[in-house]
């Protein structure tokens, strides 16, 4: 009897056992099919939950035979439902999906891979879509404003009554930044204290920022990072859109683009006229926004020859006149007192090719060609200088790709020549400085978590010598949430007479610079961050974080120092200079808010003949504060603090702190939009709590500009999308 009921029990746990079964399940990216670690996965009604391991695996045990729902969650994505039916043969795949923001892809072409920015090893900042959209709001005019509210980013007015200015990354001189458009450097040497003045935003699709030394990506003068302007291309789609702004300054932008592809061709076009009357809203008598008159056109033609080969052309026209100074004679009402003005008049034409050609699958070559021919003349009270700035750039590279690598080898050369008239009281200042270069880089996915880019590239500059400029960058995926880079190179940048510091002079008295009395600046630099991103109250609350810490070191600087016989020479100081710091990113956004707080740490000091002092017009201390309220397609509300501390000026002075805050609102409809934006309406200005100038009216002698002059400016207008 007894053998009898213990059969019966063993049989019993084997039909029980036997009706419990294991659920496979493997969880990832239905985008990149990258494993998703850290996935919650849970069976809908029970208490019974896993989370994914590294592999984005879980295994959920004893579960008996029938219909069940499991329910998965990952942050950053949508929730996803199976219901299934047990047993199951196979394991359970389960593809999720990124949530709305995150779903359109950002491919980054600055770093010449043509990658998703995820999944890049180089650290890339972008501005696209709807912040861009924003940023051309406050200033439809130029690109100042936009890259000046980002961290670790500072636009230098360098011209007190003109406006010029140049952009600095990080602490460090205008002129370590590469300013490309498209790919093209349009915009060094000569022209760029005008560059940002210049550049509307209207026909641009998305800005990319590398920050830290990227020379051998493009070549020299990338010490301080590249800032890469990428435009609009044409689609199926027409793409006509117009905007109109005034200003309370007597400001007035018109800006119109076209785009639209037929078949194996497409067009773009660019059209905009910017201008302003002489404007001064203090007691000082010269003009905090110059009266300038200005035409930009751009009209590109694309080709598209087969699936494979594609070719657009394009030619880029500027020609404007600018004028500031003291109010009373730019407004024809000057004397023998009231005489004092500086005048710009500048021409551009440059041309740009670009040929795309996917040879397989797996490989490509691309041809890059620009042109450009600038003219500016610069006028003063007994003082003209009067230069034309010729330049080229040349570039054929090809790319080869793997499952795993991705190799891009290529060649490029660089011409930059300078020629002015003569004045009287220094030699002729013309250079025609020629750069060869070859460059190769690598990418490599060593694995799902790990990533690897490397280059390598060589220059020989006619006159200098050659520069041999490795970097290497790396990606770590922790896991979806959870990133990190890090990354370094070197970098170096020829000598010129273009600086802020000469800028500021007009070039006045400022004598040649030669290979026999100057030699290349030579930079290395470094940067780590680490990126997280998670979500609260049922993914209603999102966090995202960035930090950034950096690093750059310039040997042998060159400097602007007095002369023999009231002169000043470009000297490179025996020493060096560097920049180290952070910034540190933060967003919450919940429902229709969105919170951006950025702070920004930079500590720049020049070490020249023993001496130690801290770099001119950096402050120390910045803080960004934007609060956005969004109802998608009807409403836009944006609240802006921005802080600046205290900054060491020439002569060992210290300039104040001080906010700047703004206010901008848009009301959306199908096919238009107007807008209103209060900008600086705390009126923050220089004029308010410093001087500017030294000397008369007559004579001024500027000092360093370091606060707005323009201060509360209204503007608001129209756009329409047709």
């Amino acid at each position: 009897m007894g053998r009898y009921f213990l059969s019966l029990l063993l049989l019993f746990a084997w039909q029980s056992a036997s009706a419990q079964h294991t659920l496979n399940i493997s969880v990832f990216d239905a985008h990149t099919k990258e494993a998703l670690s850290g996935a919650t996965i849970q069976l809908k009604g029970t208490a019974t939950g896993v989370t994914s391991d590294a592999q984005g695996r879980a295994v959920i045990g004893h579960l008996p035979e029938g219909q069940l729902v499991v329910l998965c969650r990952f942050i950053g994505y949508e929730d996803h439902a199976d219901t299934l039916l047990l047993p199951l043969p196979d394991t359970l795949r389960i593809a999720m999906e990124p949530k709305g923001e995150e779903m359109e892809e950002v491919v980054i072409t600055s770093t010449r891979s043509n990658r998703s920015i995820s999944d890049i090893p180089t650290r890339v900042e972008f501005i696209a879509g709807e912040e861009l959209e924003e940023k051309g709001n406050m200033k439809p005019g130029d690109i100042r404003m936009m890259l000046n509210e980002s961290t670790g980013i500072q636009t230098q007015q360098v011209s007190a009554t003109s406006a010029n200015s140049s952009i600095r990354i990080q602490g460090l001189d205008g002129r370590y930044t590469q300013l490309l458009k498209d790919g093209f450097p349009l915009y060094a040497g000569f022209s760029g204290g005008l560059g940002l003045l210049q550049t509307p935003p209207l026909d641009l699709k998305q800005v990319e920022v590398i920050k830290g030394s990227a020379s051998t990506l493009y070549g020299g003068g990338a010490i301080a990072g590249l800032v890469n302007l990428i435009s609009r291309t044409p689609e199926e789609d027409r793409d006509l859109r117009f905007l109109v702004n005034g200003t309370s300054a007597a400001g007035l932008d018109l800006s119109g683009y076209y785009g639209q592809r037929f078949g194996k061709a497409g067009v773009t076009l660019f059209a905009s006229r910017n201008s302003s009357k002489a404007y001064d809203p203090s007691n000082t008598g010269f003009t905090a926004i110059p009266k300038f008159e200005r035409y930009v056109v751009n009209p590109k033609l694309f080709l598209y020859f087969s699936p494979r080969t594609k070719l657009n052309v394009g030619v880029n026209l500027i020609t404007e006149n600018r004028i500031g100074g003291d109010i009373k004679y730019i407004e024809g009402k000057g004397d023998v007192t009231h005489s004092y003005f500086e005048d710009n008049d500048t021409r551009r034409i440059s041309t740009q090719l670009a040929l795309d050609h996917e040879i397989s699958e797996n490989s490509s070559f691309t041809f890059k060609n620009s042109l450009n021919h600038f003219k500016r003349q610069i006028t003063v009270p007994d003082y003209v200088f009067d230069g034309t700035q010729r330049s080229s750039y040349t570039e054929a590279a090809y790319t080869l790709r793997s499952e795993k690598l991705e190799w891009v080898a290529g060649a490029n050369l660089y011409t930059d020549n300078f020629s002015e008239q003569p004045t009287a009281n220094v030699p002729l200042r013309n250079y025609d400085q020629n750069t060869i270069g070859a460059f190769l880089q690598n990418t490599w996915r060593a694995s799902e978590m790990v990533q690897v880019e490397t280059g390598l590239r060589g220059d020989y500059v006619n006159e200098y010598g050659f520069s041999l400029l490795p970097r290497a960058s790396v990606l770590l995926k922790f896991s979806p949430a959870f990133t990190s880079r890090i990354g370094g190179g070197l970098g170096y940048k020829a000598p010129t007479i273009f600086t802020e510091e000469t800028e500021r002079l007009q070039y006045r008295s400022v004598m040649p610079v030669n290979d026999q009395d100057n030699k290349l600046e030579r930079s290395y630099g470094a940067n780590f961050d680490v990126n997280y991103r998670t979500s609260f109250a049922d993914d209603k609350l999102g966090l995202s974080i960035n930090q950034l810490f950096f690093y750059t070191r310039i040997n042998d600087p060159l400097l602007l120092q007095p002369s023999l016989g009231n002169t000043y020479s470009l000297v490179n100081q025996d020493g060096y200079m560097d920049t180290k710091g952070w910034e540190t990113n933060l967003k919450l956004s919940y429902g229709d808010f969105k919170l951006f707080v950025g702070y920004t740490f930079t500590d720049a000091w020049l070490n020249v003949n023993g001496n130690k002092t801290e770099n001119l017009l950096t402050a120390k201390h910045r803080l960004n504060n934007v609060l956005m309220y969004e109802v998608e397609e009807k409403w836009k509300l944006g609240l802006e603090a921005y802080y600046y501390s205290k900054q060491r000026l020439t002569g060992n002075s210290t300039g104040k702190q001080y906010w700047i805050c703004g206010f901008m609102a848009e009301k959306i409809w199908e096919h238009f939009s107007l807008f209103v934006n209060f900008e600086n309406f705390l009126d923050t200005r220089q004029t308010r709590f410093d001087t500017i100038y030294t000397g008369t009216v007559t004579n001024p002698v500027f000092r360093d500009i370091y606060a707005p002059l323009d201060g509360f400016v209204v503007n608001g207008g129209l756009k329409l999308k047709l």
